[in-house]
């Protein structure tokens, strides 16, 4: 398949500055009219691709989304799997961690939930929460947050070595918009449900947590797990970004039905 150019920036470690990413960026994509046409040419495309890796079942692709507070991950990931099988999905939402999990160290609910051969796995929020959250309010300290990117990189490797595929993206959106979409959530009472007003003690930590995401995002892109940073504040140039990165992913796979086992001439369907 032909390589269409994105908004989204790949992660390169010696060059990536979160901070000179413009949120409101849409260029290449032509318009939302033209944007939405060409999502619509890559959605079965993807359930293709995905039937095929289930048949396959060598491999498994996983995708991990993290973003600020409404920065779009349930969106995006309910555009992204629109018309996908959902046998071959596994979703694993991370929150705090419970009692039982905090008595293990930090990988060990993230394994739990990694996707199996033949599946799309998707992480809304994942492993990064203990990078940046806890970084942020001082759970830990800057040393055992870089041991911390050693064994995520370490971990990544490891799922990479044994058949799965990573892709992780960072859904970029602006402070003014999400003050916008805070009080969306607020104005509407079917959405209010969604408003933690935590959120707005966390808002106040916007500059902290930048840093934070430029030091964690550059230091774990790697080769086997690249981090792409998609520019947000456009709901539906962030949807089209993602499904032309996953969809080139699974076309670089090219996954493969497996032969039949058995004698397919001898077959007689009466």
């Amino acid at each position: 398949m032909k390589k269409h150019p994105t908004p989204a920036v790949r992660v390169e470690p010696a060059t990536f500055r979160l901070a000179d990413l413009d949120p409101d960026t849409t260029a290449p994509f032509a318009g939302k009219q033209a944007a939405e046409k060409r999502l619509a040419h890559l959605r079965p495309r993807l359930a293709e691709l995905q039937e095929l890796l289930y048949a396959e079942h060598t491999r498994s692709l996983l995708l991990v989304f993290q973003a600020m507070d409404t920065g779009g991950k349930d969106g995006a990931i309910e555009k992204l799997l629109t018309g996908v099988n959902p046998a071959g999905v596994e979703v694993a939402s991370f929150k705090a961690p419970t009692s039982p999990e905090l008595d293990h160290d930090f990988l060990w609910r993230i394994h739990a939930r990694t996707p199996q051969r033949g599946h799309i796995g998707v992480f809304n929020r994942s492993h990064y929460e203990d990078v940046l959250v806890v970084r942020v309010h001082g759970h830990i300290s800057e040393q055992e947050c870089r041991a911390r990117y050693a064994d995520i990189n370490a971990f990544e490797d490891l799922l990479a070595r044994n058949g799965t595929r990573i892709l992780k993206f960072f859904l970029q959106i602006s402070l003014a918009e999400q003050a916008e979409r805070l009080q969306a959530r607020l104005d509407n009472p079917a959405k209010r449900w969604k408003f933690d007003p935590n959120d707005l003690k966390e808002r106040k930590l916007w500059p902290q947590y930048q840093a934070a995401l430029q030091d964690a995002l550059a230091a774990t892109s790697t080769a086997a797990a690249p981090w792409y940073v998609i520019p947000a504040n456009a709901k539906w140039a962030r949807d089209l970004a993602i499904m032309e990165i996953v969809v080139a992913a699974l076309e670089e796979m090219n996954p493969q039905p497996p032969a039949a086992d058995f004698d397919v001439a001898a077959q007689v369907i009466e």
